[in-house]
């Protein structure tokens, strides 16, 4: 049986959680979802991002002439990497700007944002950042990149290959530090922090590195790959998909995970899909390969039902900046929009 709450006082019960969510009809493969302001932005496996506004009214708009490959999102914009080579822009008014195409029409497997505007993206073993007005930098990795971060303070960027992951400060020359570690090394993120990166690798495992002195982090013991991570609220913990619990990871010591056992939360009979940590409370939200949607709390693992069991896997999570907005959907395009 589940342990219940709820968000406020006098808040809903949770059988009317799930009747309070705006359904949403994408008509299309979803892999994430992000919010532009108070508009989600559901991002299709093909050329479209339906953007949907709190009423659940849909707008499709057209990104890539491909499919598309890579998302990152500041809030405001959404960055998109397609297997057409162009790298382009989104806002919340669904307005498209090409920011950059690759001259070899290589795909753009990975892209990362930065809170001043800057943004990154990869094309086979080649990463590239532009800032603002500053002409485009670039550099070659041992191999295809798999994965792009920036870092929350400086214009410094992570990007995760095969065996490690290299960190990378743009305007400095020679300024390359190599993070080895044996595997593919695919997802790739920075602690809020900044003290701590981690990736997830191809292998069921994450693998990170305490920055201050590079020592290894090896986090593993998960039956399957893990797709999805999110920090929780001020990056006390770090929550994932890969098994049919929500793993979350201690990194609220200047040793994060070292030594430690994870929390394993919100059990089930399905297997954790997606995650998404609430950005001001000690909440996160977990999808489940079922169609199931949670909200957790990390205090004592006590649940509210989002969405019943029955349908595809969940392939989208996404909280808005206030938090006050979830929106899912899943591999088949069938979402929702809860407001808190």
């Amino acid at each position: 049986m589940m342990k219940e709450f709820t968000p406020a006082a006098d808040s809903p019960s949770i059988v009317s959680v799930t009747d309070r969510v705006k359904p949403v009809a994408l008509g299309m493969a979803v892999t994430s979802v992000h919010f532009l302001g108070s508009r989600a932005a559901f991002v299709g496996g093909e050329e479209n991002v339906g953007l949907v506004d709190a009423k659940g009214e849909v707008s499709t708009v057209a990104v890539h002439s491909g499919g598309i490959l890579s998302t990152a999102s500041d809030g405001k914009h959404l960055v998109l990497g397609g297997d057409d080579g162009k790298v382009v822009s989104l806002d919340a008014k669904g307005e498209v700007t090409l920011l950059a195409t690759d001259p070899k029409r290589r795909w753009i497997d990975a892209v990362a944002l930065h809170p001043d505007g800057a943004f990154a993206w990869s094309a086979g073993k080649f990463a590239f950042v532009k800032s603002g007005k500053n002409e485009e930098k670039s550099i070659e990795v041992p191999s295809t990149v798999g994965g792009l971060a920036f870092a929350p303070k400086g214009l410094r960027l992570a990007i995760a290959h095969y065996n490690g992951a290299t960190l990378w400060f743009p305007n400095m020359a020679g300024s390359a530090e190599f993070l080895p570690w044996a595997g593919s090394h695919l997802g790739v993120s920075f602690s809020p922090d900044n003290k701590f990166l981690v990736t997830a690798m191809h292998e069921p495992a994450l693998h990170g590195w305490r920055l201050a002195d590079n020592r290894h982090m090896r986090m593993t013991g998960y039956p399957g790959r893990v797709r999805s991570m999110s920090w929780s609220a001020g990056g006390k913990a770090l929550a994932t998909s890969g098994a049919d619990t929500v793993i979350l990871w201690p990194f609220a010591s200047k040793d994060g995970p070292m030594g430690k056992e994870p929390a394993m939360l919100a059990p089930l009979q399905a297997r954790v899909s997606v995650v998404a940590c609430h950005p001001k409370s000690d909440i996160f939200a977990a999808g489940y390969s079922d169609g199931t949607v949670l909200m957790v709390r990390l205090e004592d693992g006590a649940e509210i039902l989002v969405r019943r069991n029955g349908t595809a896997p969940v392939a989208a999570l996404a909280w808005n900046a206030k938090g006050t907005l979830l929106a899912f959907a899943d591999e088949n395009g069938d979402g929702g929009l809860l407001e808190l």
